[in-house]
């Protein structure tokens, strides 16, 4: 499977486009839409915003290759667009070694569906922008009544 339009624009929604490295809440180096600097990775001048787009790009297809490895069972686009974006905000290796995963991959959809709302701490306190990012991907992830497609 592949990101949708609408779970592209959550994950710009809740990263935002800064042109310039900042520092984000845990403390990594981040430019554009969210996009972790890394050596030996310089932006002294930073980015546009097409140059932004198409690092996001890049980076996302990372996130759906690591989803689709992960997960066992047939997913809705909801749930799929849901999973990209909590795997981008937290990295694929939270996902992996979560309850969320283990209970998705059982069959307990709803069971997993609550588990991403427990994903809204920073430093052992609840952020609002998390909880709200974690709403966002519950909504997204019931949004499809649709039967769930096949894992690719």
């Amino acid at each position: 499977m592949q990101l949708s339009a609408q779970g592209l624009d959550l994950i710009k929604r809740f990263e935002g486009f800064r042109s310039h490295a900042y520092t984000d809440v845990a403390g990594l180096s981040t430019i554009g839409y969210g996009h972790r600097i890394v050596p030996p990775e310089s932006f002294p001048n930073g980015v546009t915003e097409p140059q932004a787009d198409a690092i996001l790009a890049s980076d996302v297809s990372d996130v759906e290759r690591s989803v689709n490895q992960l997960v066992r069972v047939a997913l809705t686009q909801g749930q799929y667009d849901a999973l990209v974006d909590f795997c981008f905000n937290l990295g694929a290796g939270r996902l992996a070694g979560s309850t969320l995963l283990r209970e998705l991959n059982a069959g307990r959809y709803n069971d997993a569906a609550e588990q991403l709302l427990l994903w809204d701490h920073v430093g052992g306190k609840i952020n609002l922008g998390l909880k709200a990012r974690r709403e966002a991907d519950l909504r997204l992830w019931r949004l499809e009544a649709q039967a769930p497609r096949t894992a690719s």
